[in-house]
């Protein structure tokens, strides 16, 4: 019978154990800017200023990377801020710049967050889940790394479970005086305990047989007990409690946990063998992984490589462009400041540092200005990039140029049941032409009314593209204007509809 014991996502917060330096220094890789502008031309239609700023600032990363101590600890990273409509791709850039450096990457609202001392989420929290989100990142990572070695102790542990079970239900037949079925992994009963030596070797032979069964994938449908521990997870992710955050309620109840936590309960399970050997893969790989390595590598990953994209900043001030005691927009950016100009916020894991964490802030900011913000937070966003809205042929290559266009995906998606989707040239320059409407008599939302568009344009299909698997449709611009040119073209529908 397998114990399989499952990893809690935080354990309790202890010292961190010294590792290389070598391996604490986050992973990244020696992009020029060029390079990084290049990598993001592939899914960003446009906004160069903004591509050149964050391709800089991860350069610069580099760079301080190669600095002697001293001077390293200096260099600050230059924290962005992009003025601009929805739509036009601030959000994306700043994802997938992250991505490309394989770096941390959060985004949060500001709008989410209130001044310290009120009920809700306080600013330390970005930084509490940008720790989980790398820790995540990372443990993934190792565990992709050890698949295959868990997947063969897996094999081996159940094997020998199979042989262990075998032997008990052989040993329970054989005092019952009945004869058990026979099985497509039976063999003749084992020989009595006098024979030590020799069961030993029969046992190891029983386990060498299943295990090459195993390997076969013969034994997927077989059923064997193993013991799971419950899916409770004491330090699972949780919602505020009563305005507390999860690490304050952690710290306040810790004395008290400490030494009356009733061990982890365990629940005997018959499953099959295919259910099991995820089971003990999943466990072999969870053992094979140092937890406290990848915590303590993904904190450093944190404080060194770390993106932080804060929307809506530009909602934090107040309508008249003032700024006060009050707890909605000022507070905000006063409890927002001494986490961007680097400060040491504690997490379940430990403290972390915010001094190199790269900023970038973004906000539309129709009714007012960057220059609105408190004096302090301006400072600490030195640089600023305008993102243009996007005229109707940048909505026709964001069709078209994207590694992730819609038009890909869509295909992509109903091609998976047997249907061939095309689109001509003319409906995607008839789709850029609507999109581009609507935004100028409507609200302004950029790239996403293409996915409004898009949507209305194939409803019809894709609700009956099981029924026509093996046909070709391709999208002309007549069939575009019938499904949303008469809606486009009315505003109170637009409205509504698009």
């Amino acid at each position: 019978m397998a114990e399989v014991a499952r990893r809690p996502t935080a354990p309790p917060p202890g010292p961190r154990p010294s590792l290389d330096p070598a391996l604490e220094r986050p992973a990244m890789e020696d992009l020029t800017p060029v390079q990084i502008v290049a990598e993001l031309d592939k899914y960003i239609i446009g906004q160069a200023d903004a591509k050149r700023a964050v391709a800089v600032a991860l350069r610069n990363r580099f760079r301080r990377q190669l600095l002697p101590e001293e001077m390293r600890q200096e260099v600050v990273p230059k924290n962005i801020l992009m003025i601009g409509p929805t739509g036009v791709g601030k959000t994306e850039i700043a994802r997938r710049v992250a991505r490309i450096v394989d770096a941390p990457f959060i985004k949060v609202e500001a709008t989410k967050f209130t001044e310290v001392g009120y009920v809700g989420r306080d600013v330390e929290a970005i930084v509490r889940d940008l720790v989980e989100v790398a820790i995540d990142m990372l443990h993934g990572q190792r565990l992709e790394l050890v698949k295959d070695e868990a997947a063969r102790a897996a094999a081996q542990r159940l094997a020998e479970l199979l042989a262990d079970q075998l032997s008990e239900r052989k040993a329970a037949t054989s005092k019952n005086g009945r004869r058990r079925p026979s099985s497509r992994f039976a063999e003749p009963a084992p020989p009595p305990p006098a024979h030590d030596a020799a069961a030993e070797r029969r046992l190891q032979r029983e386990r060498q047989r299943l295990l090459q069964l195993l390997n076969d994938q013969a034994l997927e449908e077989e059923t064997i007990e193993i013991d799971v521990e419950d899916e409770h997870d004491a330090y699972g992710p949780h919602d505020e409690f009563n305005g507390m955050s999860p690490e304050d309620l952690y710290d306040t109840l810790q004395d008290f946990l400490d030494g009356y936590a009733p061990p982890p309960r365990r629940t005997r399970r018959r499953v099959s063998v295919r259910e099991a050997r995820r089971i003990l893969t999943q466990q072999e790989a969870d053992r094979l992984v140092d937890w406290d390595a990848v915590v303590e590598a993904a904190m450093r990953r944190v404080e060194e490589a770390a993106v932080v994209f804060i929307d809506e900043i530009d909602k934090t001030i107040s309508s008249n462009g003032e700024y006060g005691g009050d707890v909605s927009g000022a507070g905000v950016q006063r409890d927002l400041l001494p986490i961007v100009e680097g400060s040491v916020v504690m997490t379940r894991y430990g403290p972390v540092k915010t001094d190199h964490i790269l900023f970038i802030a973004a906000g539309a900011f129709h009714d007012t200005r960057p220059s609105d913000l408190i004096p302090e937070l301006q400072g600490r966003f030195p640089i600023r990039v305008e993102l243009n809205s996007l005229s109707e042929e940048d909505l026709y290559a964001i069709l078209t140029v994207p590694q992730n266009a819609l038009t890909k995906q869509y295909s992509a998606l109903l091609g998976t049941e047997g249907l061939t989707l095309g689109f001509d040239e003319s409906s995607l320059r008839e789709m850029a032409r609507l999109a581009t409407l609507v935004n100028a008599r409507t609200e302004d939302i950029g790239a996403r009314r293409l996915y409004t568009i898009m949507e209305r344009v194939l409803e019809e299909i894709s609700f009956d593209a099981p029924a026509r698997k093996g046909e070709t449709v391709t999208i002309d611009g007549p069939f575009v204007t019938e499904r949303v040119g008469e809606v486009a073209a009315d505003d109170d529908l637009s409205n509504f509809i698009l």
